[in-house]
């Protein structure tokens, strides 16, 4: 198996066989927050007022998840290994960890304000190591355990050039089980997709940048579904020691994508994995210049995804199969067989997984003065609001002592808090740069150069 990607940790400056590492300290917290700008363009405190993807199980395929990792305490479900060597749960690369950190990182700290946050923090993460013991690829084997294991999305954020049948065939053993596969188009700028991406009944998605344009290096062609952010993506992951790790691909486009469908099936659980892309695809912000007759577009997709729409829109739940292609031998979606959740021991259980919905969702950090104030202003309203509804509750109380309000007319204690509205998100007034010319954030190294794959052409690779 081959494997090509570019992380960096933060403060990295090594590089090491395409992984750029370090052994420097860590970056502080506060750096490693408020570099996570998809935080600010999700607006993650109105996304959790709707769901936080509780009760959904999503399988991450890739190098193994560090579930001991601050950022992930509780997340992490038993998993599997093929190879035997108990990789999925003590991975020796990162990038299996910092994909489940995007998906459900609930930071660490008091009120979890520190560290590395993920879009669905309610979701559990089955981790599966991606190869046998002879280190080829597992990834039909894997597919098939995930969905035999509770598993309702597969984030696959690897891919390669060679079709196999035997994977083919568990794509569509997946579908057959209502299960939503969501993998990398690659990291090379050219088209074809990779596969399993290229794969019929599997969700390929692109990575755009904090301009909202699609990355230079975002594999692309007519698979291509849903794009999402993917440039410059902070995870956890021990990148040389440290505990956090910066990069750019469709690999962490892909966590978000699998991120979001979380949060829809935890919101519509009895919607389709084809409903789940119907809504993400209705939502998604078209950039200028593409026109929606022609979507989905080979860069695009359909769009850039937007959870907080794809949860709130009004939007029809279409059919079954949605706007993902029909794998051969998948049957019919519509009566796809409905599995489980899953508990923290694996076994089956019809309720949710592990401790619930997080009662105070971790702090989102902006360096946008703008959203500071808008925060400000909205705070001082709701206290505001809450203070006049006091002083009209004990007013009604007193002229209504001796006659107590009917049923059903009384009206709730002061009003509850609402998360402040943002406006457009804080993105960078930049222009789109070449892969390797990004300036980085303040206390980041400069940028390293795109790593050529040293590793050569075919095989999986993770991106």
């Amino acid at each position: 198996m081959t494997l090509s990607r570019t992380m960096r940790a933060l403060g990295a400056t090594t590089l090491a066989g395409g992984l750029l590492l370090t052994a420097t300290p860590i970056a502080s917290a506060d750096q490693v927050r408020d570099a996570q700008w998809p935080n600010q363009y999700f607006d993650l405190q109105k996304v959790w007022s709707v769901s936080q993807g509780d009760g959904v199980i999503v399988a991450v395929i890739d190098s193994g998840v560090d579930a001991s990792h601050p950022d992930l305490t509780g997340q992490v479900l038993d998993g599997y290994d093929p190879s035997g060597k108990g990789l999925n749960a003590h991975p020796t690369d990162p990038h299996g960890t910092s994909m489940a950190s995007a998906i459900v990182g609930h930071g660490h700290g008091a009120g979890n304000a520190e560290g590395a946050l993920g879009l669905a923090p309610g979701a559990k993460v089955l981790p599966i190591y991606k190869a046998d013991a002879s280190d080829r690829s597992a990834d039909a084997e894997d597919i098939k355990w995930a969905v035999d294991h509770n598993a309702k999305i597969i984030n696959m954020s690897i891919g390669g050039t060679m079709p196999d049948a035997q994977m083919a065939d568990a794509v569509a053993y997946a579908a057959k089980h209502d299960v939503l596969i969501v993998a990398a188009t690659g990291n090379n700028g050219v088209t074809p997709v990779d596969y399993p991406a290229r794969y019929p009944g599997v969700l390929a998605v692109g990575a755009s940048d904090q301009d909202r344009k699609i990355w230079s290096q975002s594999n692309y062609g007519p698979e291509v579904l849903l794009s999402a952010p993917g440039t410059r993506i902070v995870g956890a992951g021990s990148c040389s020691g440290g505990q956090y790790c910066i990069g750019d691909g469709t690999s962490g486009s892909t966590a978000y994508v699998s991120a979001a469908a979380a949060l829809i099936r935890a919101k519509f659980p009895n919607l389709t994995a084809g409903q789940v892309v119907n809504r993400l695809a209705k939502s998604a912000y078209v950039p200028a210049g593409l026109q929606a007759s022609k979507l989905p577009d080979q860069h695009y997709g359909y769009g850039i995804i937007r959870p907080y729409e794809a949860l709130t829109q009004d939007i029809p739940d279409g059919s079954a199969q949605g706007p993902l292609a029909k794998p051969d031998g998948a049957g019919d979606t519509a009566s796809a067989t409905k599995t489980p959740a899953a508990t923290a021991s694996g076994t089956s259980s019809p309720g949710v997984v592990g401790p619930g919905p997080v009662a105070q969702p971790p702090v989102i950090k902006s360096n946008s003065t703008a959203s500071t104030v808008l925060y400000a202003a909205g705070v001082g309203v709701v206290l505001l609001a809450g203070l006049i509804a006091v002083i009209v509750v004990v007013s009604r109380r007193r002229k209504a002592a001796a006659q107590p309000p009917a049923y059903g007319s009384q009206q709730p204690y002061g009003t509850p808090p609402a998360w402040p509205q943002q406006g457009q998100p804080p993105y960078p007034n930049q222009p789109q740069q070449p892969y390797g010319n990004q300036v980085p954030p303040p206390g980041y190294p400069p940028q390293q150069p795109h790593q050529n794959n040293p590793y050569g052409q075919g095989g999986n690779q993770q991106r």
